[in-house]
């Protein structure tokens, strides 16, 4: 997983820059997967990996703050998922969690 320093000022600009880059899928966050609707896809914790991630933090507002995943998965699926800096104070498998817990050398 690799922390990118990015020059993009905002989600939108990094979203539409992965769009760009092959990144179709939206992906929304489950307590033991990733699901895609549009797709009726679900991708378990061994079934993607993260390739980069984006921080974002308002700037007026401390819980205005999100990460931007790009995701990869069999079958050439490719994703985006956004979330807010909240995975830990849902209920998620381990796995998840895990999964999508940023490390302090990334």
């Amino acid at each position: 997983m690799n922390k990118q320093n990015s020059n993009f000022d905002t989600l939108s600009q990094a979203i539409n820059e992965l769009r760009n880059q092959g990144y179709t899928e939206d992906f929304n966050l489950k307590p033991y997967c990733l699901e895609c609707a549009s797709s009726k896809l679900q991708l378990y914790p061994e079934d993607f990996k993260i390739d980069s991630y984006y921080r974002f933090e308002g700037e007026s507002d401390p819980d205005d703050n999100s990460i931007l995943f790009a995701i990869s998965g069999e079958k050439d699926i490719k994703g985006i998922l956004v979330d807010a800096y909240g995975i830990y104070s849902e209920s998620f498998s381990e796995s998840m969690i895990e999964k999508l817990k940023m490390r302090k050398d990334d």
